[in-house]
């Protein structure tokens, strides 16, 4: 039995992750943190076999401090992570197990490949990304549609406008528009635009529920518990 620690339990991810590891066959749910505790995993939680965070920025260098400490395995589906973050938890993999995702649904994985297998054949045509998430949300854009992004124009050779505001003037060449909406309850949808002469193209995601992600990220940390220490990719794990 895989002993389990959450990070950001109290949020909305979170619960759901503690939830789901505590119905999954195999695994055992033995801590919980969040903001107000999270400095604990510097030295006094004991050791667990995973760690699955859906947190904050912020609880990062206590959740690695834990990692190095321990050994355990790392789910990590915190977004809004700088550079510098990205690059500790690759680092992290030189001696432990580690994932990052800023999304683990199946389905968005297939889009962000159909997205960049279109932007290839389609590379005249404009592309536009519009994510849509609850009120609540706290970072924009998505890490998802940053992940989108990223498929389209993997080497960084388009010009990425935040919206657009008063006499912008035409559109030119190479740029890509990334639209954050913000409103009720939720709980996701990407969508990825490509505009030619005359006809357009537009791939969608829509999240019914969060539990799509849990699910994933659950499933992921079991995967990790098999494999050998490294730096992973959702897609490497579950394709």
């Amino acid at each position: 039995m895989a002993k389990v620690v959450v990070v950001g339990v109290a949020g909305r991810m979170g619960s759901l992750v503690k939830a789901s590891v505590e119905a999954e066959d195999g695994l055992e749910f033995c801590a919980g943190y969040d903001v107000d505790n999270v400095s604990e995993l510097d030295a006094d939680a004991p050791a667990a076999d995973l760690v699955i965070d859906f947190s904050q920025p912020a609880a990062l260098p206590h959740v690695a401090a834990y990692v190095k400490r321990t050994g355990a395995s790392l789910v990590s589906g915190t977004t809004g992570l700088s550079a510098e973050d990205l690059e500790q938890l690759r680092s992290l993999g030189q001696g432990a197990r580690v994932v990052w995702s800023s999304n683990y649904s199946l389905g968005v994985a297939v889009l962000r490949r159909l997205a960049a297998e279109a932007a290839k054949a389609l590379e005249t045509w404009d592309i536009e990304i519009v994510e849509t998430h609850h009120k609540m949300k706290a970072d924009a854009p998505s890490g998802t549609a940053v992940a989108l992004l990223k498929a389209v124009d993997p080497d960084e050779t388009c010009t990425v406008v935040h919206g657009r505001e008063g006499i912008v003037g035409a559109r030119p060449a190479r740029e890509i528009g990334m639209h954050a909406l913000r409103g009720g309850t939720v709980a996701g949808t990407h969508e990825v635009h490509f505009f030619g002469n005359d006809e357009e193209v537009t791939l969608v995601h829509r999240a019914a529920s969060r539990q799509i992600f849990v699910a994933g990220a659950v499933a992921c940390g079991k995967r990790l518990l098999g494999a050998e220490p490294g730096f992973y990719t959702f897609d490497e794990l579950m394709f």
